[in-house]
């Protein structure tokens, strides 16, 4: 799910995955009280995550996102995946996702930083010839996600098309080339993985995709609220495309954003002609056509 935004902030949010929290990390960090347009439904503790489980309620008028249930992770209360009843779209960044498959040139997609799987409902949705394979950390966000988003219904209604892996996204054991494209979703602490700042990391993510393919990423940005001092989330989002630029070389990034929310896409499909617009246009179910015609080259500044 382009923004990542803390619960209290009524803006369209960013939805990011937690990497890694150590246990001392979990317990001593701050854990902001919710808005009272949010009901708890469960509250636990892992060595890697502070998971909630809320339901913004379907009375508040005016909240983009009323009616719909939130994984929140970190104690800022960032939100890491959306559902609403019976509609596979979340009204977030995540959206922006399910409009990559119309560029691959293999119908596969590996999701890094899966969380309760919003992303992948929308994929195996719209696309019923796409396989996706997602990888979470946390065993106990993935056991979440069965109990309260659906995700054991999802693997069953698509079980020749979905794979969970839990373990570590960077340490993925994959096919070289093997994936027409990667959906990277790494946050830890509230904040980009530290490691996607380095463009080593980022050539072993395109090492992943086949030749043609494409790596769609959440940068996170302004929005998002980081329960480390001096990880600001601009200079984080700097930092993660510069690291992409180095990667993948000029003009092979492209980037949008949504109310400080960034998000940002390699390949073949960057600076692509409006023919090559309108294909992809054409491709897309009519709910994700908005989302071909917002992205510009990255210059190094914006």
């Amino acid at each position: 799910m382009a923004f990542l935004v803390a619960v209290p902030v009524p803006r369209p949010p960013i939805l990011r995955r937690l990497h890694f929290t150590t246990t001392t990390r979990a317990s001593a960090a701050r854990t902001d009280p919710l808005p009272e347009e949010l009901q708890l439904v469960a509250d636990l503790r892992t060595p890697h995550n502070h998971i909630r489980v809320a339901d913004v309620s379907r009375r508040a008028t005016g909240h983009p996102l009323a009616g719909a249930r939130l994984l929140l992770l970190d104690g800022p209360g960032n939100i890491h995946s959306v559902s609403f009843p019976h509609c596979p779209l979340t009204r977030t960044y995540l959206d922006v996702f399910a409009a990559l498959p119309p560029l691959l040139p293999r119908p596969s997609l590996a999701v890094l930083g899966f969380g309760a799987g919003s992303a992948a409902r929308a994929l195996l949705h719209f696309y019923p010839d796409l396989s996706v394979h997602g990888w979470e950390l946390d065993p106990s966000v993935i056991a979440v996600a069965r109990d309260f988003f659906g995700l054991s219904e999802l693997e069953k209604s698509h079980a020749d098309r979905l794979v969970v892996h839990v373990g570590d996204a960077l340490e993925a054991e994959a096919v070289p080339g093997g994936f027409g494209g990667v959906l990277v979703d790494l946050f830890a602490n509230g904040s980009v993985l530290p490691e996607l700042q380095e463009a080593a990391t980022w050539r072993r993510i395109g090492g992943m995709v086949a030749r043609g393919g494409t790596v769609m990423v959440n940068c996170g940005g302004g929005c998002v609220e980081a329960e480390e001092e001096g990880r600001d989330g601009e200079a984080v989002k700097d930092a993660t495309l510069r690291a992409m630029a180095a990667a993948f070389g000029d003009g092979m990034v492209a980037v949008m954003d949504v109310d400080e929310s960034w998000v940002a896409m390699t390949g073949p499909a960057v600076g692509a002609p409006e023919e090559a617009a309108a294909a992809w246009k054409a491709r897309l179910p009519p709910q994700l056509r908005q989302y071909v015609d917002v992205w510009r080259p990255y210059n190094g500044n914006k």
